[in-house]
């Protein structure tokens, strides 16, 4: 094989020979033999620089050969009649062959920059691809494609994932059999490369290469023999190996921190559903027991009418209870996908009066003034559910608005959209937490008076969006809050036989 592969270069070397030949047989009858030497010279020189070393020396043999049988005298002789052409000779020979080997020294010197190049531009991409995978599976891509443009050969990349070894599958992933996964196994467990041109499992037919992080070895990569020899390049695998390395490890620790921000988010979530329910659930219940309590110790001290007051408080505070409890119950149902309405055609004035329906025993001192346009089209909803979502908007105006102070309900097409709209006369939100409103147990800074668990336009905004439609909230110009549902139309009222 190396035969095969070194033939051209003394092929090319004998025929630049040849060529010097012909050239000093066209100026023979011009310039003297000894000046000759400077063609074969020339050669000798070409060859080196173009063909390396051996075939440079096997060019100055024969440049002395053929310039002693062909053109010193005696012609077509080996013998030689004048002393002073064997300086000549060795001259030749000798200027030859330091020439060669200082032309090869160079031309290798190049080869090894080259080299060195080439291996600092192959890791300089792989670090950009590496730098932009996110997960396991881009970084896996990115070391297979730095493997087949630099090697020419397919990678599978073996991975520890809790103790069992998982190959990251791609449509260039080499395939393994079980005795490729065992080597593989080993390699992780020793640290050390294995199979093809080293000590360790060398009949394999693949290059097993460890992954090594700061910590531990995570996985190995496999490498068959491509067009370029694996045992030439090792150093540019190792190279490899150790970017690949450096990556996963980053994927790693930003899983862990995400994680880490999640569990503090769901231990921030936790806290603040236990700080409501500790208050929400609390308050009703001393209320009601402390009223029982009262009517079963102390029966014969209350008159009917007191006693008709403190049932009506238990009474308030029970249903509160409901209320909240509920709101869990549907915010529960929202996150988990289950909430799915029963869609039919209903009437804008059918969902308002419900609506104002469900409200009417905690409105208080406060009065609701609808203003609805006339010949509304329907809207394709679940008249239970969207109910409970205007409820929830206008539980919200209701604690917040001053009191005496009305609520504003209005309906009115535009486009291909029914707009419902509440509006209130209380401070608003700050200015930045328009959309944080919606978040769950989010609440704006208010008096104590108006309670409240955070839930309800978080359960309002899940319930519309599942209809297909939209809420915002915006601060009025003449003060307070103004909640806007919008609802895809429907058939029109006029329209209907």
């Amino acid at each position: 094989m190396k035969i095969s592969r070194a033939l051209p270069g003394y092929l090319g070397a004998v025929a630049l020979v040849a060529v010097a030949t012909l050239l000093c047989g066209a100026v023979r009858t011009s310039i003297a033999p000894a000046n000759m030497v400077m063609l074969y010279l020339f050669a000798v020189v070409l060859t080196a620089a173009r063909l390396g070393l051996r075939p440079a020396i096997l060019s100055a043999v024969l440049s002395v050969l053929a310039f002693d049988f062909l053109f010193v005298p005696p012609r077509f002789s080996l013998r030689v009649l004048d002393p002073e052409y064997l300086i000549t000779f060795f001259a030749l020979f000798v200027v030859g062959v330091i020439i060669s080997s200082l032309v090869a020294q160079i031309r290798d010197k190049v080869d090894q920059v080259e080299r060195q190049e080439a291996r600092t531009s192959s890791l300089y991409y792989l670090t950009r691809d590496l730098s932009a995978a996110a997960d396991v599976p881009a970084v896996v891509g990115a070391l297979q494609q730095a493997v087949r443009r630099n090697l020419g050969s397919r990678l599978a990349v073996v991975l520890d994932h809790e103790n069992e070894l998982q190959t990251v599958d791609s449509s260039t992933t080499l395939p393994l059999d079980d005795s490729s996964v065992e080597i593989a196994a080993w390699v992780m467990k020793s640290g050390r490369c294995a199979g093809k041109g080293t000590a360790a499992y060398s009949d394999s037919s693949f290059l097993f290469v460890p992954i090594k992080t700061g910590r531990q070895t995570v996985g190995a990569m496999v490498i068959e023999e491509g067009e370029t020899s694996l045992a030439e390049n090792l150093q540019l695998v190792e190279a490899f190996s150790g970017q690949a390395a450096m990556a996963l490890e980053r994927v790693y620790l930003s899983h862990q921190a995400e994680e880490a921000r999640i569990l503090r988010q769901k231990n921030h979530l936790e806290q603040a559903l236990l700080n409501s329910i500790s208050h929400d659930l609390r308050t009703p219940l001393v209320t009601i027991s402390g009223v029982l309590d009262l009517l079963l110790n102390n029966d014969e001290r209350y008159g009917t009418e007191e006693r008709r007051a403190m049932l009506a408080a238990a009474s308030e505070e029970a249903g509160r209870l409901n209320r909240f409890v509920g709101s869990l119950l549907d915010m529960t149902r929202l996150e988990a996908g289950v909430l799915t309405p029963r869609l039919a055609a209903c009437e804008m004035e059918e969902i308002v009066g419900c609506a104002v329906g469900g409200v009417e025993q905690r409105l208080g001192n406060h009065r609701i003034v609808t203003s609805l346009e006339p010949d509304l089209p329907l809207v394709s909803a679940d008249l239970a559910l969207l109910t409970q979502a205007l409820v929830n908007v206008l539980d919200n105006a209701i604690k917040h608005s001053p009191e005496d102070a009305d609520i504003l309900l209005s309906a009115r097409l535009d486009g291909t959209s029914v707009i419902l709209s509440v509006c209130d006369s209380g401070p608003g939100v700050p200015g930045g937490e328009e959309e944080r409103i919606f978040d769950k147990f989010h609440r704006v800074t208010v008096p104590e008076k108006t309670g409240g668990t955070g839930l309800g336009l978080s359960i309002a905004k899940g319930i519309i969006e599942a209809h297909g439609g939209k809420i915002t909230v915006s601060n009025r110009p003449e003060g307070g809050l103004r909640v806007e549902v919008l609802l895809p139309a429907g058939e029109m009222i006029s329209d209907r036989g």
